[in-house]
């Protein structure tokens, strides 16, 4: 059977007679009419799809849409965002190599950093965002390869100055990697301020709906990779006969060896019905993200109002340190907010366990209102050292607002600070 006659009987269709939904291509294998040709296509995998571990027509089309949102080449999607952090870092570093990030990032990705990669060999060396450029200028070495930030830092808050760090990374012939994850396409397009590489948990605000765990990397196709400094991209690839994929095939090398090589190695895919389902949060993507952001930012300005909170972080408060970033960056700063409850620990326990609308739960970025305390449950690995350089506090509470009636909300949050 004809791979062409394969996808039509899969569900996919010509272009005048194209289906109103996604179709899912699920399968795990392609059929090819003769031995050569599938010598031919792991000869040169961007002939045709091979295997479904690293290739599958559903969600082939989601990344492409992906791409074209954040304005890049290239996408690769993964089976969850910690995924994607990690492929994008093991693309370009190496044992003995090292790398730079900003200390307010996830907790999940200090971890990924600080231990996992240590363990392999590579070196993550953190800088405060906030240093001056000779500062951090100093924690770059000759074995420093990308310099890594999150648009809006999760649960800190803050807005990176993407510009700033892309001049700082391209003074020193290195990438940088922004994780775009609270900001989607739709807040801001890093790759327009010179990020080189984007990532993703889609299983946020991509999906809204939290039914899948994902996450997708994006190559802007802009990088000079002929440097001498990423000998995995230039030199040849004897896994695929010699490859070098900067020479085969230019803007796109690097989200094509990490298809080529890593997914091939670790395959962390995602399933056609992932992606089918994170397709059907991309469509609505814009019109949540705004209710989003209207949302958040009424419920930011109520909190900054009460007596019972310390201090409220959410860049669209004009009274917010990266309030300017935010204006610069950001066409609306996402639904989430970190804010300090007066009386710590413990009132910040009885304030969520009093939530009656807001569900308390290890996520964020979803379409119902849910809530998280930082240092107690998604950091609670990290040092106390650590905790504050991610810019949390015993009594910071992450609050993610969600699509449902914005008085209810209010009630709910008014209602629990009364408890707490």
């Amino acid at each position: 059977m004809k791979m062409e006659t394969q996808c039509l009987h899969a569900g996919y269709h010509p272009k005048n007679s194209e289906p109103r939904v996604m179709p899912i291509v699920q399968s795990t294998t392609y059929v090819y009419d003769s031995t050569e040709e599938v010598a031919s296509v792991f000869d040169e995998p961007t002939k045709s799809l091979i295997y479904s571990r690293f290739g599958n027509p559903t969600v082939m089309a989601v990344e492409d849409k992906i791409a074209e949102l954040e304005g890049g080449v290239g996408a690769m999607c993964t089976t969850s965002g910690q995924a994607a952090t990690l492929l994008s870092i093991l693309n370009i570093c190496e044992v003995g190599d090292s790398f730079i990030s900003t200390q307010e990032i996830y907790g999940g990705t200090v971890n990924l950093f600080s231990f996992t990669l240590k363990k392999m060999g590579i070196e993550c060396i953190f800088v405060d965002k906030n240093a001056s450029d000779e500062e951090i200028s100093k924690a770059f070495r000759p074995n420093t390869k990308a310099v890594f930030g999150e648009t809006i830092a999760n649960p800190a808050l803050s807005v990176l100055d993407i510009e700033r760090f892309a001049r700082l990374a391209h003074a020193h012939n290195v990438p940088l990697i922004v994780d775009n994850t609270f900001a989607t396409p739709v807040l801001c397009r890093p790759i327009e301020y010179g990020a080189d590489i984007v990532i993703h948990s889609t299983s946020k605000y991509m999906d809204g709906h939290a039914v899948q765990i994902g996450g997708v990397i994006v190559d802007s196709g802009k990088f000079n990779w002929a440097t001498g400094n990423f000998p995995g991209l230039t030199e040849p690839d004897e896994s695929y006969h010699g490859i070098r994929y900067t020479e085969t095939y230019g803007d796109k090398a690097y989200i094509i060896k990490a298809r080529m090589q890593l997914m091939r190695d670790f395959g962390v895919y995602p399933a056609a019905h992932s992606a089918f389902l994170l397709n059907l949060g991309l469509e609505t993507l814009a019109v949540r993200m705004k209710q989003y952001c209207e949302n958040a930012l009424t419920v930011a300005k109520y909190l900054e109002s009460c007596d019972q909170v310390e201090s409220v972080k959410y860049p669209g408060l004009e009274s917010d340190e990266g309030h300017a970033l935010a204006q610069k960056y950001l066409k609306g700063s996402s639904g989430v907010i970190s804010f300090v409850i007066k009386g710590g620990k413990e009132a910040a326990m009885r304030f969520m366990n009093s939530l009656k609308l807001a569900s308390n739960e290890v996520h964020v970025a979803d379409i119902r209102t849910c809530v998280l305390h930082p240092a107690s449950e998604t950091h609670r690995q990290l040092t106390d050292e650590q905790l504050v350089a991610c810019g949390i506090t015993p009594g910071m509470i992450r609050l993610s607002v969600g699509l449902e009636n914005i008085e209810d909300i209010l009630a709910d949050v008014e209602q629990a600070l009364q408890k707490a």
